[in-house]
């Protein structure tokens, strides 16, 4: 297994989970941070991490697909799990995703209740699910989770799925419904840090570019029916 942490002005949460990992193999993409990250990455190189740094930011589905195409390359044929470095996701629930892939071959969600989130989230993660369902008819318990599993088989197809920022993990879903991909799930806990304020989702811009996917989604399919 290969843990893939996409990263955007890094912390001491990004440090804990490195060191709760344990032999995991680590590779971190710091999205255009700037400098202030520096010192954050040495030290995450320096706990024997790979750490690939984009000058810019170019958004979290960037992120994702530098950290898949180098894992293609150093870890050919290795599952990999994707986790947010903030604090949400634990070491253990990283390990059991993994297991999860290994078992089954599959996409694996590490899936949130929806109880136990701030109000805003509960609100706009509800209201995506159910739109998700209605535009797949796929019942997806959890379409905003960042922590994922993917077989090693799936990386070329994970690199061409478009997207650069958060409209990408939408992405990625809509295109596994299309081609009927299995998805699993592994529950997790839910947690967030002083309220979410830890995150960099920008509301009326990312909620526009999530959302737009799924109803160009809902339009072709649409339009297959008609024909």
């Amino acid at each position: 297994m290969v843990v893939l942490l996409p990263v955007y002005q890094p912390g001491e949460p990004l440090l804990t989970l490195i060191g709760e990992l344990g032999a995991a193999r680590v590779v971190v993409v710091d999205d255009g941070s700037g400098p202030a990250a520096t010192g954050v990455l040495e030290r995450v190189a320096g706990l024997g991490c790979t750490v690939l740094r984009h000058p810019v930011n170019r958004g979290k589905g960037a992120a994702l697909k530098t950290g898949f195409r180098h894992i293609a390359e150093a870890y050919p044929a290795e599952d990999v799990v994707c986790a947010d470095a903030d604090g949400q996701h634990r070491a253990d629930e990283v390990h059991r995703v993994a297991e999860r892939v290994r078992g089954t071959g599959r996409m694996v969600l590490g899936v949130r209740s929806f109880a136990g989130m701030p109000l805003r989230s509960r609100i706009g993660n509800t209201l995506t699910c159910r739109l998700f369902e209605a535009v797949t008819g796929r019942l997806v318990r959890d379409t905003q989770t960042g922590l994922r599993g993917y077989p090693g088989a799936m990386l070329g197809w994970l690199t061409s799925v478009p997207g650069e920022r958060f409209e990408y993990e939408m992405n990625v879903l809509l295109e596994a419904a299309r081609l009927g991909n299995p998805i699993d799930e592994v529950t997790i806990a839910t947690t967030y840090l002083d309220d979410n304020a830890s995150s960099h989702f920008a509301v009326v811009a990312d909620a526009t570019r999530i959302y737009w996917p799924m109803l160009r989604f809902a339009a072709s399919r649409a339009g297959k029916q008609r024909a």
